[in-house]
């Protein structure tokens, strides 16, 4: 898989992920005066993913950063 494409990948995660914490963050203010433990836990869910997008966001600059190098090196 050339760097390009894993970028493109990633960027495709993110965009997945992040709609998936909106929708989870939408759930949880829709839940109103519910069990308080089923609560806790679809926000720790939330939280588990924002690391998750954190994570590819890191590796996201990463490839971005390989590429420049590799365009650079290419003249």
């Amino acid at each position: 898989m050339s760097t390009r494409d894993e970028l493109r990948r990633i960027e495709e995660d993110l965009a997945r992920l992040r709609a998936e914490n909106r929708d989870i963050r939408e759930q949880i203010r829709d839940m109103g005066a519910t069990d308080q433990i089923e609560k806790a836990a679809v926000i720790s869910q939330a939280d588990e993913q924002v690391e998750l997008i954190a994570d590819l966001e890191r590796r996201r600059d990463s490839l971005i950063a390989r590429l420049e190098k590799e365009e650079e090196a290419l003249g």
